[in-house]
């Protein structure tokens, strides 16, 4: 398996931890729906959170929250759409991005929360 496929389980493993350690309720990780998939889907306080993991290891192609673009803030929000549909009983939702540089093999966490494109 490629490299990199190493390193976004690793920055999703990271973010389980990350988001947990601040009081959010996990409920889904890697949920998919068609060709669409959430990295991690969690609640907190009544809302709930729809979380875009991006790791990098380096700045030579930016920042991780840099490379979630309009097109992938949509394909996430057809999974939310989909899996709102399924489960009804959310008032209030969110769309965030968790991203995580690893520049110096030190996690740094950037929570960016209500995004929308």
């Amino acid at each position: 398996m490629a490299s990199h496929n190493d390193l976004g389980r690793y920055g999703e493993a990271l973010g389980k931890e990350f988001i947990e350690s601040n009081g959010y309720n996990i409920m889904h990780l890697n949920w998919k729906h068609s060709y669409y998939e959430i990295d991690i889907i969690a609640s907190k306080n009544s809302v709930l959170h729809f979380i875009e993991v991006k790791t990098r290891t380096s700045e030579a192609f930016g920042l991780p929250e840099e490379s979630v673009d309009k097109k992938k803030m949509n394909k996430m929000m057809k999974a939310g759409e989909e899996f709102l549909y399924r489960f009804p009983k959310w008032d209030r939702v969110q769309y965030d991005i968790l991203s995580i540089s690893l520049l110096n093999r030190s996690p740094q966490f950037y929570f960016i929360e209500d995004i929308y494109f």
